[in-house]
C-alpha cells in the first residue's frame, strides 16, 4: 500500500507540475525544428508553432536532476545564462542548490585558460539556451566537461549531453523550468520531505524589469510622507487645552465674564505679546516737579 500511495503521490505531482508548465507556456515551440528536436514533438499548430510534449519534458528535468544530486560538491556545478529572462533564474537557483552562476556574458577562455582570475573546472554546466549560450558550450567540449541545456525546438544539439525540450525564451517559462528543476533536486537530497510543498514561490524565479521595480519604489516613496503628515498634524480631539499644552495660557474664548459682574470693576486680564510692553513711567516734566534750571550752570561751573 505505501508503493501504491507513493505511485499516486508521484502521479498527482507530476500532474501539478505539467499544469504549471501549461501555464507558464513551456510547450510553446518555435515555426522552425531541429531534426534532433522532432522526438520531442507533440504536433504542430494550424499557425505553424510546433507544440513540445510536456511528459518527456517533465521526464528529462528528473534525468537531469539525478544528475545533479550524482554530483557530491555542488560547487562544481555552474549553471549559466546569458540572456536577461533567465539571469534572475540561474542565481535563485543557485542559491538554493548550492551551485555556482554566472549571469551575463560569458568571458571566453573561463573554461580553458589557466591564467585567466575567473578560470574554473566544473564538473557540470547547466545553460538556458545551446544558441545563446555557444561561447560557454564549445569551451565545455574542449574540456570534457557534461552539458544540461534547455532546448526550443529550433535549438542546435551539438555538444549538448541532456537536452530538456522546452520553451526557453519566454520570461515565465524559464523561471518555472529552474524552479521544477531546483525542486527535485532538493527532493531528491532529502531537503524537501516527499508529498509537501515547497515553501518557495515561482514567482521568485521570474525575470522582473528593472524599469517597473523602479516606478514601484518610487510609488512607495511617495506614498509614505502623506500617511506620517496627516498623523502629524491631527488636531488635539476635546477640550483637552491645559493637557495637551502644559503651562500655556488658556484661549481668549475660554475666558468668560463673572455673571452679574460689571466689567469696570473686574481686574483687568494679563496681557501677553505685544500688550504686554509696559508703558514708560512718567517723567518729572509730565509731573511738574522740573529740575531746578541752576543746577546746569552749577555743573558747569564744577566742570570748568
Amino acid at each position: 500500500m505505501a508503493a501504491e500511495g507513493g505511485g499516486v503521490r508521484a502521479l498527482s505531482q507530476r500532474e501539478q507540475d505539467i499544469q504549471m508548465m501549461l501555464a507558464a507556456d513551456v510547450h510553446l515551440g518555435t515555426k522552425n525544428c531541429d531534426f534532433q528536436m522532432e522526438r520531442y514533438v507533440y504536433k504542430r499548430r494550424t499557425d505553424g508553432i510546433y507544440i513540445i510534449n510536456l511528459g518527456k519534458t517533465w521526464e528529462k528535468l528528473q534525468m537531469a536532476a539525478r544528475v545533479i544530486v550524482a554530483i557530491e560538491n555542488p560547487q562544481d556545478i555552474i549553471v549559466q545564462s546569458a540572456r536577461p529572462y533567465g539571469q534572475r533564474a540561474v542565481l535563485k537557483f543557485a542559491q538554493y542548490t548550492g551551485a555556482n552562476a554566472i549571469a551575463g556574458r560569458h568571458t571566453p577562455g573561463t573554461f580553458t585558460n589557466q591564467m585567466q582570475t575567473s578560470f574554473s573546472e566544473p564538473r557540470l554546466l547547466i545553460l538556458t539556451d545551446p544558441r545563446t549560450d555557444h561561447q560557454p558550450i564549445k569551451e565545455s567540449a574542449l574540456g570534457n566537461i557534461p552539458t544540461i541545456a534547455f532546448c526550443d525546438t529550433d535549438s542546435p544539439m551539438r555538444y549538448v549531453d541532456i537536452g530538456i525540450p522546452a520553451n526557453n525564451k519566454g520570461k515565465q517559462s524559464i523561471g518555472c523550468l529552474f524552479w521544477l528543476l531546483a525542486r527535485m533536486v532538493l527532493q531528491m537530497r532529502g531537503t524537501i520531505l516527499p508529498g509537501h510543498k515547497w515553501e518557495i514561490m515561482v514567482d521568485l524565479f521570474f525575470y522582473r524589469d528593472p524599469e517597473e521595480a523602479k516606478e514601484l519604489e518610487e510609488d512607495e516613496a511617495l506614498g509614505a510622507p502623506e500617511y506620517a503628515a496627516v498623523a502629524e498634524y491631527t488636531a488635539p480631539a476635546g477640550d483637552t487645552w491645559g493637557a495637551e499644552w502644559p503651562g500655556a495660557a488658556a484661549p481668549a474664548a475660554a475666558i468668560e465674564a463673572p455673571a452679574g459682574a460689571e466689567w469696570t470693576g473686574a481686574p483687568a486680564p494679563a496681557a501677553d505679546g505685544w500688550d504686554a510692553v509696559a508703558a514708560p513711567a512718567p517723567t518729572g516734566w509730565e509731573q511738574g516737579s522740573a529740575p531746578a534750571p541752576a543746577a546746569a550752570p552749577a555743573a558747569a561751573q564744577n566742570w570748568e
